[in-house]
């Protein structure tokens, strides 16, 4: 399953984001059987006939997947990583080439307007963006050059993405890839969830590789030479709603911040300098509590009913009050319908909901992601009686 189809825009001055019309749309889905996918996965295809043996072949670590709709920039000059540190959430200045990490940029209240996987070559910068995001991420970055020694690129008609169950960086030689660091919580991050080795995140490993889009019919075809199979969306969207993995185009929307998706494992760094929301970042962290938080739903698929993301997510009983939104839904091919959904906070953590669907509500039980009390691992204890309620200031 895919994400809404009208994400509502960003707040502050990061670009609204509101179509997801693929700039390209992938040769692979000439291939027989193809069913081409919607929403913000729309240019690729969902699955190519068989979905439960793509999701297997998958997890078994033997399946590629083409993510050519997904957006691509890039950044070059000397000044590069230290600008990028300097406007964005992630530790960037002095990462080592073929290393990779993730970024946030953020606005003045610390709402997520863009994330991007990051990865340098030694002479570039590569962003990974989602599709419609890719444009207006480079003219943003391209709005904050000022006097500095960089170029920015959207190079998304150029460079196509395949998703790969590998936990590896690219190698010397191998083409540019970013290696998903979730779930680990890296250097200047922490977690609002499970610890580092109870996570199920621990059980997706995922890349990115990049190829020259006119390469891209041969990439695919050298890995099925090598006994792979191609798999579609539907595979790669379970196993990241199996492995808690939040989205920007799905989980996101214009009240967003990083702490309510756990994202503070792998796209911030608390201790770094400043830069845009960074502020609103800390006082959340040390003083406040994220108003929602991500949670895993388990759908009851009795009735062969699947929500559509963006559905109501209500508690139950007659009336019963909305508490939230499903972002992300998917079948699973072995846990069955699974959904992930951004609820509020204070939603009991052992409540089984109900999301809207057309023909009834679908009954779901509740997988914690990000902790009910809304507090990390790591906050400093108060040395003084603290104010509720603090955090960045907007209607929720």
């Amino acid at each position: 399953m895919t994400g809404p189809t009208d994400p509502q825009p960003a707040e502050g001055t990061g670009p609204a984001v509101t179509t997801w019309q693929p700039a390209v749309a992938s040769p692979l889905l000439r291939r027989r059987g193809a069913v081409a996918g919607t929403g913000p996965d729309a240019g690729v295809a969902w699955h190519y006939g068989d979905p439960t043996a793509e999701q297997r072949a998958l997890a078994a670590g033997g399946a590629v997947v083409d993510q050519s709709h997904l957006g691509v920039v890039t950044v070059t000059g000397p000044d590069r990583l230290t600008w990028l540190h300097s406007i964005t959430s992630q530790q960037l200045a002095g990462l080592a080439p073929r290393s990779s990490t993730e970024t946030l940029v953020l606005s003045p209240h610390g709402h997520v307007e863009h994330a991007a996987g990051v990865v340098d070559d030694g002479a570039t910068t590569w962003l990974i963006t989602e599709g419609a995001a890719a444009a207006p991420l480079a003219a943003w970055l391209t709005s904050m050059q000022f006097m500095l020694r960089v170029e920015v690129a959207d190079v998304t008609a150029d460079w196509a993405v395949l998703g790969e169950p590998v936990d590896a960086e690219g190698g010397e030689g191998e083409p540019v890839t970013w290696r998903d660091p979730w779930p680990h919580t890296l250097a200047g991050g922490t977690r609002y969830g499970l610890p580092d080795d109870e996570h199920p995140g621990l059980d997706r490993p995922w890349r990115q590789v990049l190829v020259p889009r006119d390469d891209l019919l041969e990439a695919v075809a050298a890995r099925e030479a090598a006994g792979w199979r191609l798999a579609g969306t539907w595979a790669s969207e379970a196993a990241r709603v199996e492995a808690w993995r939040p989205r920007s185009a799905v989980e996101v929307d214009h009240r967003t911040l990083p702490h309510e998706l756990d994202w503070l494992r792998t796209a911030v760094h608390l201790v770094k300098g400043c830069y845009r929301g960074q502020e609103a970042v800390a006082r959340v962290h040390n003083l406040g509590r994220p108003p929602r938080r991500l949670v895993m739903l388990h759908l009851d698929g009795s009735g062969h009913l699947l929500p559509e993301p963006g559905a109501e997510v209500r508690l139950p009983g007659e009336g019963g009050r909305v508490v939230g939104r499903a972002t992300s839904v998917a079948r699973h091919h072995e846990l069955g319908p699974v959904a992930l959904a951004v609820i509020k906070r204070s939603t009991p953590v052992d409540t089984d909901l109900l999301v809207a669907c057309d023909g009834g509500d679908v009954a779901a039980g509740q997988e914690v992601v990000v902790a009910g009390e809304g507090i990390s691992a790591d906050r400093p204890a108060p040395s003084a009686p603290v104010a509720r309620g603090l955090g960045p200031r907007t209607t929720r």
